[in-house]
């Protein structure tokens, strides 16, 4: 996005390139919702002198003065045409409303990569093409042909689907909630989600920056810059098409696991960006991360006048990370001299229904002066003898006089309307539910922990590349791009731990490799066409040395058993591991198509296709996600200890997966890889068997 962006949300004179007063056309409603621009709007069409008693101009080269951003909603081929024009004529901010590109198949696709290539050639901040448009409250400029403005707010929302568009804001206008920039990504052929981000973290009237994302091109990019923004301006996304896509054509475990909504999960918890799962969470989260400051703990208070509401909040403080907060002695005992005796003065605190404003107030002031209290939700149901303005001018009042982010549910309906909208101007979100009224602090408390993070780069391992890229070519010169456990020099080539092994070709060999061996060995067929060795009965463990000739024969007669035109390299010889002396794991990698590499860990050896306990992150990872890692497997405690168990050096296997994450990152040939098992145990790890896929056009 260009240093002068702000073109596109604070321009002062937009041109409308394909203007029209013709009924249902799109040229028309751009023009209509421009009616209240601040601006200049200039209208572009060659057939007609005026539109909407405006000059209307032939092309963008009649136009005597400066054009800060033009909306293209002409045909496709006349849209690049006209974007070419606008960019040899210094026009920098170009929304193309235009359907018919990328979204209509090969034509469609070619007259889309045109357009980002004049884009690129002429420094266009491009929006679309297909788009409904972008808005900005602040300089009332509607350039989109939605049925409505917007409430002029603080929230900067941009989405994939322009329809979402239009839907969110009849629903915004309805509950009030206003935005200062709006903008529809369309087929994002030049700007997309990361550049709006990026620009709305830099503008002092976006609070929060919302989006509604069904994929993310650049994985990667988006995370990084999203880790950068979320350190002074919250980002909330609604991402939709939560499938599997790009699982089934895996041939690992990890690439099974590791499908593409793992990797938006992985990615946008990396990226520090919160995830709701519905519009109704969108802004939920948008309007208490706006209003209230974060929480400097987590002990939450309830203030309410009905029980059952506030057993619920209290429920759904225990499915969070939130704690109910407990009371200091002192706060009880001022509770007791203000509130009934039948009142509860623990947390959470009811005032009883019979409770009047004044009673709230007192409680309220009280709770918010306790050490223990970081934040509050003030519940309350209709009665005779409560008054949901006052109330809410009480809560305002007391969130002003405390600092503590406070969140209220006014549990009515007309009568909360009023009083909803006092506590929104002090930025207090009130929810009818109790539970979302506690899912918004919770997201509070999360974004306050994303701030708080610390992000460190990946660490950089001396390791062989040279040798590494050596192994990796071997594929071409076979018809697999497979590679197995001959290519366990690779994990040594990046210093992750192996035991003494050679690949043989016949019998005397077999012997010679297992005489360099001290004790008994492992032997296993060798062969890209044979994936699950063990099933066949290819991998002999605890062969001495006396009998390995006979066994290099036996698993070369069950490998062509198994099948007569595999292409059987060898069988490897190898140093016994005792897998009882640690606990199995598997680290691993998939390539997916939007975030790139995909590291996986979890319990490994037969257990990974039957628990999968595993979890995955966005590679290059540092020291600290490789941690974090360990931590989110269930099985954890197995690693730790448990049951009498001896604790495995745990930093070797952070090491390992750093190790795995800087050789994936550093071929991006390798598309697929798994090290399964890992055996960690309390002198360290030592990786028993390795298979991965190369793509010999990115060698």
């Amino acid at each position: 996005m260009q240093s002068d962006a702000r073109g596109l949300f604070d321009p002062e004179r937009i041109a409308v390139v394909g203007a029209t007063e013709r009924d249902g056309a799109i040229g028309r409603a751009i023009m209509e919702n421009l009616e209240r621009f601040s601006g200049e709007v200039v209208p572009i069409n060659p057939k007609r002198d005026e539109v909407f008693g405006i000059q209307a101009y032939t092309d963008i080269e009649s136009i005597p003065d400066p054009i800060d951003m033009a909306v293209v909603v002409v045909p496709p081929q006349i849209a690049v045409e006209s974007a070419r024009t606008l960019g040899e004529n210094g026009v920098k901010n170009v929304v193309v409303i235009t359907a018919g590109f990328g979204e209509m198949g090969e034509k469609g696709e070619a007259l889309e990569r045109e357009l980002a290539e004049i884009s690129d050639e002429y420094d266009l901040n491009l929006v679309g093409p297909n788009s409904i448009g972008i808005m900005s409250t602040s300089a009332d400029m509607n350039a989109s042909f939605g049925p409505m403005d917007a409430l002029p707010g603080s929230l900067s929302f941009m989405s994939q689907s322009g329809a979402f568009i239009t839907a969110v804001l009849d629903w915004a206008n309805d509950k009030d909630i206003g935005f200062n920039d709006i903008v529809s990504l369309g087929n994002e052929a030049v700007l997309d989600e990361t550049d709006f981000i990026e620009f709305w973290d830099e503008d002092e009237d976006t609070d929060v920056i919302l989006g509604y994302l069904e994929g993310i091109d650049n994985g990667r990019e988006f995370v990084d810059t999203a880790r950068e923004v979320t350190e002074e301006t919250p980002i909330v996304v609604v991402k939709s098409g939560r499938t599997e896509a790009g699982a089934d054509a895996a041939s690992s475990h990890t690439g099974t696991i590791a499908g593409s909504e793992r990797a938006y999960e992985a990615g946008l918890e990396q990226a520090g960006v919160l995830r709701a799962e519905n519009v109704e969470e969108l802004f939920d989260f948008a309007r208490v991360l706006a209003g209230q400051p974060t929480p400097e703990d987590d002990e939450v208070a309830v203030i309410t006048n009905a029980g059952g509401p506030g057993v619920m909040a209290t429920d759904t403080i225990g499915d969070t990370d939130l704690n109910m907060a407990e009371l200091e002695d002192e706060t009880v005992e001022e509770l007791k001299e203000v509130l009934p005796e039948a009142a509860n003065f623990y947390n959470p605190v009811d005032v009883l229904g019979d409770a009047s404003v004044d009673r709230f107030d007192e409680a309220i002031d009280i709770v918010l002066q306790d050490e223990n209290v970081s934040s509050a939700v003030v519940i309350s149901c209709p009665t005779a003898v409560v008054d949901f303005e006052d109330l809410a001018e009480t809560i305002s009042s007391l969130q002003d006089k405390h600092g503590e982010p406070v969140v209220a549910s006014l549990m009515g309906g007309e009568r909360a309307d009023v009083p909803e909208q006092t506590l929104r101007e002090q930025g207090i979100p009130t929810y009818f539910d109790p539970a979302r009224a506690v899912e918004s602090l919770e997201s509070l408390r999360t974004y306050r922990d994303i701030t708080e993070l610390e992000y460190e780069s990946p660490t950089e391992f001396d390791v062989d590349r040279e040798r590494a890229e050596e192994i990796l070519r071997s594929v071409e010169d076979r018809d697999s791009d497979s590679l197995g456990v001959e290519a366990m020099d690779l994990l040594d080539a990046y210093g992750i731990p192996t035991p003494d092994s050679a690949i043989v070709n016949d019998p005397g060999a077999a012997r010679d490799a297992a005489e360099d061996i001290e004790g008994d060995v492992v032997m296993k067929i060798v062969s890209p066409d044979i994936l699950h060795k063990s099933d066949i009965g290819g991998v002999k463990v605890g062969v001495s040395e006396a009998d390995v000739e006979e066994t290099y024969e036996e698993l070369l007669s069950v490998a062509h058993d198994h099948d007569a035109n595999a292409d059987i390299l060898g069988v490897q010889v190898q140093e016994m591991v005792d897998m009882d002396s640690g606990t199995e794991t598997i680290v691993g990698m998939n390539r997916d198509p939007q975030f790139g590499p995909m590291m996986l860990f979890g319990l490994g050896g037969i257990f990974v296709e039957v628990l999968e306990d595993t979890t995955v992150k966005v590679a290059p990872v540092s020291e600290r996600e490789a941690e974090n890692m360990i931590d989110e497997i269930e099985s954890s405690p197995l690693l730790r200890g448990a049951r009498g168990r001896d604790p495995v050096d745990e930093s070797s296997v952070v090491e390992s997966i750093q190790r795995l994450s800087q050789l994936v990152t550093d071929f991006p040939a390798i598309s697929e890889i798994d090290v399964n098992p890992l055996l960690a145990s309390p002198d360290g790890v030592t990786a028993a068997d390795i298979r991965l896929t190369v793509d010999q056009d990115r060698l």
